[in-house]
């Protein structure tokens, strides 16, 4: 063990360097992770996990909350033991000490918040077109981006808490839903034996798989919060319990909101439409206008997506700023504005996701690239956990149940391998992604400084 691992065991504290503020405390910190998950499936991939699996598509929910919830586990783990900007990539150079290694998880990191985005402004663009059906989805999609990259350049404390009033809004549109399902019930409209019910034929296990690899989706974000740990007051503590809590509200929500559009719309209906939520507001069986409703569901549904969206824009300019600190990409995008904000970063996020939105990959492609990267990352996160418990244990930190997370990198591995063979196109977009990655790794190598020793990143063992 270094002398630094041995100072951080003492005070596993966040960097007295930072020139990041921290502002976020436990109660903000858990309405982040709830908010950046929620938003990110329920309102928009839901119609796509029906058709993958049928009427039993709740249970690809179920399964997918509980392989992300262990993966959790290992990264309230590590927080406790690294309080630092940068998560997984730090993590894993913690664990193998490979700066090659640390630069590609970096990127892949980013790549995969830079695909969600993109698929979220698509899902975003739906929704909004149920208001306004002239409008070029496109061009809402670029100007939803754009918002959100001025949000986050005023600062990180007022990002969060629009997040936690976003949340109690997106919030408040599932109980909605809740709502029409109780009512649909109690009229004696629903159909319960739907639950049972696989679209796949002699292969259920099949069609669970690609609900589960789907739904995995609805499941990421979680990992967005290990990148302003540097930014959260009292990490060691409030970590832990902010992650798991916000990801287990999120997981009993999924499946309960799932269920209940399964019995009150018919399975056919929800696969077939674009936003699927909306259509079991289209029941109309509240005692409201339902050109009131839907009008209100679609707002509600576009600031959900926004919440996630706007967790996506914050973590991509912290991974950015804590990378360029130890010069795995170009320095300049650890430059911060007068409000402490990395507004290079900001900015180069906000034209990489343009990027993609004027590529031809739609809300299922880029969905499909998120799952890929976050799959790879959390089955590496987790294998770190697992070789820097052996290294280096944090007295009073939190320590996962090491059986468990055995069983996420087999089922983390097991998914992204679906996802391969299901569809192979969308590595071309993985690569071009970590193109662009390889391109600022050899403008560093170039340019950057020459001041610290080949793989030895010494400010992460700061």
């Amino acid at each position: 063990m270094t002398s630094d691992t041995a100072t951080l065991d003492e005070s596993p504290s966040p960097n007295e360097d930072s020139e990041l503020n921290q502002s976020i405390s436990g109660k903000l910190l858990y309405f982040y992770v709830l908010g950046d998950v929620l938003g990110s499936g329920i309102y928009v991939l839901i119609g796509l996990v029906a058709a993958a699996v049928g009427g039993a598509f709740w249970t690809a929910f179920a399964v997918g909350v509980t392989v992300a919830t262990i993966t959790g586990l290992a990264y309230a783990e590590l927080v406790t033991k690294y309080p630092q900007a940068a998560g997984a990539a730090l993590y894993v150079h913690k664990a193998f000490g490979k700066k090659p290694l640390t630069f590609f998880i970096t990127f892949c990191m980013l790549s995969a918040s830079f695909a969600a985005a993109g698929s979220l402004a698509n899902g975003f663009a739906k929704y909004f077109n149920e208001i306004w059906k002239e409008a070029p989805s496109l061009i809402v999609a670029l100007g939803f981006i754009v918002m959100l990259a001025i949000i986050n350049a005023i600062g990180i404390t007022e990002s969060v808490v629009a997040n936690m009033v976003m949340t109690f809004i997106e919030v408040a549109g599932l109980i909605i839903v809740l709502i029409i399902g109780a009512i649909v019930v109690s009229k004696g409209d629903s159909n319960f034996n739907v639950l049972t019910e696989f679209s796949v034929g002699d292969n259920p296990a099949l069609g669970l798989l690609a609900g589960v690899a789907l739904s995995f989706f609805a499941m990421t974000g979680f990992e967005n919060a290990a990148n302003v740990a540097e930014e959260t007051r009292d990490p060691v503590r409030t970590f832990p319990k902010a992650l798991i809590a916000g990801m287990a509200t999120a997981g009993v929500l999924y499946v309960v909101i799932a269920i209940t559009a399964a019995i009150s719309v018919p399975i056919a209906k929800l696969s077939e439409s674009e936003a699927a939520l909306m259509e079991v507001v289209r029941t109309d069986v509240l005692p409201i206008s339902l050109e009131v409703m839907t009008t209100m569901f679609a707002i509600i549904a576009m600031v959900a997506i926004t919440n996630t969206c706007l967790v996506c824009l914050v973590t991509e300019s912290r991974i950015l700023y804590g990378m360029a600190r130890e010069d795995v990409v170009p320095g300049f995008f650890a430059k911060v504005s007068g409000r402490q904000v990395p507004w290079i970063a900001t900015i180069f996020s906000l034209l990489v996701i343009g990027g993609l939105l004027v590529s031809p990959a739609d809300l299922e492609k880029l969905a499909n690239v998120t799952v890929l990267f976050t799959l790879l990352i959390y089955a590496l996160v987790i294998v770190s956990a697992i070789k820097l418990d052996k290294d280096d244990r944090t007295s009073g930190g939190f320590r996962a149940p090491r059986a468990l997370l055995y069983v996420g990198i087999i089922a983390n591995f097991v998914i992204l391998g679906y996802v391969i063979w299901d569809d192979s196109s969308s590595l071309i977009y993985c690569a071009a992604l970590l193109g662009i990655g390889l391109v600022l790794f050899v403008i560093e190598r170039l340019t950057g400084s020459r001041d610290r020793s080949g793989d030895d990143l010494k400010d992460l063992e700061a």
